[in-house]
């Protein structure tokens, strides 16, 4: 059955990533970049792989996409991405000029709208879209972490 192209369809690709992550032990987000339907960018957290504080699910698709684009600017793109982004992220994601920002679940605690990160003024954020799925992923991973110690 073929799946139409619109938030949830790329959001589910997302999720994928997320579940990447969790299978190396990152902390599970995921984030992908798409433009004109057609996804340019996949990415998940390597915080722990790289040992690199910076290496967030956005941060690697920022930098995917603009290599794919072969230019710093993701105008007409749209991230999304299973986790509100935090400061760093949104802020990187202001200066690329991204045109949307379609995130799962909220960051209550970290996230660019507590935060008050200032996004590009032409970006729009809108978020919730499968956020139980995102919320549900981060919860199982912390569960399992917990239990391992």
């Amino acid at each position: 059955m073929f799946e139409p192209f619109d938030d949830t369809y790329f959001m589910k690709r997302a999720l994928q990533e997320a579940e990447n992550a969790f299978a190396k032990g990152e902390i599970p987000i995921g984030a992908v970049i798409v433009v004109e339907n057609k996804i340019i960018a996949r990415a998940h957290n390597l915080t722990e792989t790289l040992n690199d504080v910076t290496a967030h699910a956005e941060m690697q698709a920022i930098t995917a996409a603009a290599d794919y684009l072969g230019g710093k600017y993701l105008k007409k793109c749209t991230l999304y991405v299973t986790i509100e982004p935090c400061q760093m992220c949104a802020g990187a994601l202001a200066w690329s000029q991204i045109d949307r920002i379609v995130y799962g679940a909220r960051d209550e605690q970290r996230g660019c709208i507590i935060m008050k990160t200032q996004l590009h003024p032409k970006t729009k954020l809108e978020g919730g879209v499968l956020a139980e799925e995102a919320s549900e992923i981060l919860k199982r991973f912390f569960i399992e972490k917990r239990n391992l110690n």
